[in-house]
């Protein structure tokens, strides 16, 4: 059973910088790609970011320039770093994995970090 465990949401004031990180079960290569969801009080969820195995990455047009997603494949954990943050960027922020098997598609799921950022 893939596990994700994110951390490292918290209450920062505007301009500041957090961190999250998302830690998987196994290795994060037996995903196709890997994300970051948010999703604010009475708003529906939207991607801020992705990265494929590949390496290749996505972003929300809002957090360009801003937000940053990496990962180490060595410790099975993918990171979104966010600077300048802005108190729109709150939200309740979701690590999630896919893995396409066939024609079979799977999404996994953490159980999401609070972000609050204060103006």
């Amino acid at each position: 059973q893939v596990q994700l465990v994110e951390s490292g949401g918290g209450l920062v004031q505007a301009g500041g910088s957090l961190r999250l990180s998302c830690a998987a079960s196994g290795s994060i290569f037996s995903f196709n790609d890997m994300g970051w969801y948010r999703q604010a009080p009475g708003k529906h969820g939207e991607l801020v970011a992705a990265i494929t195995s590949g390496g290749s990455t996505n972003y929300l047009d809002s957090v360009k320039g801003r937000f940053t997603i990496s990962r180490d494949i060595a410790k099975n954990t993918v990171y979104l770093q966010m600077n300048s943050l802005k108190p729109e960027d709150t939200a309740v922020y979701y690590c999630k994995a896919k893995k396409v098997i066939g024609t079979s598609v799977r999404d996994y799921w953490g159980q999401g970090t609070q972000v609050t950022v204060s103006s």
